[in-house]
């Protein structure tokens, strides 16, 4: 009954004090300081009229049918990478082909990929095979350069009707990319010293693609971090990136 409840936590409290008085405060508990009071968020222009038009678009619920490359027994697996960059370079040929074109130096550099090496001069980064959709079957995760520029395209595909589909598409100067259950995490480097960004794609299966759930700024150093946008899609079965500090035990 609720009376009780306090008299046990309060011998439970009594036990421990009496367990660490005996073994000296090795593994002691220790206040963690004052507690901040909660406040509530504060609406502003309550009368505003609502948006005509969606936010900036940043490509959620983009997908893209692989032209050219076949998927064997529907095993991901036997994709070649290469030939998946290839496909992309031959479908955006603005983007590859030509000495204006911003990312000429992939498609000059993809020949030096011959015989499947992700290494040397070859632009295309090691490939991994990970379930992101949830439907038991692995999908890949690719990533390659993008020259000259310093910066790096990452993007997913899964296998859907016998097709090679393309699911997420992100290019940015990146320093780390993490798979968490059904997400993606991408961190690029800041101008900022001590701070960084974060971007994290996830699966959403209504939308048959990953979308962006959380964009951060934040230090690198674990200290408080701002957000630099908030998006309120909803995140499914995604695994914590940080595990919470745990609580020494009072055991000796």
């Amino acid at each position: 009954m609720p009376p009780r409840r306090p008299v046990r936590t309060a011998a439970t409290v009594a036990l421990l004090l009496a367990t660490v008085a005996a073994c000296g405060d090795t593994g002691a508990l220790r206040g963690a300081g004052a507690t901040p009071t909660a406040t509530s968020p504060a609406r502003l222009w309550p009368n505003l009229s609502p948006a005509s038009s969606p936010a900036y678009d940043f490509d959620e619920a983009d997908t893209e049918t692989v032209k050219g490359v076949t998927v064997p027994d529907d095993d991901i697996r036997k994709v070649d990478p290469i030939a998946v960059v290839r496909a992309e370079i031959a479908a955006n040929p603005s983007d590859y082909d030509g000495s204006k074109a911003p990312y000429r130096g992939t498609a000059e550099r993809i020949a030096d990929c011959a015989g499947g090496t992700y290494a040397g001069q070859c632009p295309v980064l090691k490939p991994y095979y990970r379930d992101l959709t949830g439907d038991g079957h692995d999908d890949l995760t690719l990533g390659f350069r993008l020259l000259p520029t310093k910066m790096t395209a990452v993007r997913v595909y899964t296998v859907e009707k016998h097709r090679l589909v393309q699911v997420m598409a992100n290019d940015d100067a990146v320093s780390g990319v993490e798979l968490a259950g059904r997400s993606v995490i991408i961190r690029s480097p800041s101008e900022l010293a001590g701070y960084e960004y974060r971007v994290q794609w996830t699966w959403d299966a209504d939308q048959k693609a990953m979308l962006l759930t959380h964009d951060e700024f934040l230090r690198t150093d674990g200290r408080k971090h701002g957000v630099r946008r908030a998006t309120p899609a909803p995140v499914t079965s995604a695994t914590p990136l940080t595990s919470a500090t745990p609580v020494p035990s009072a055991t000796p």
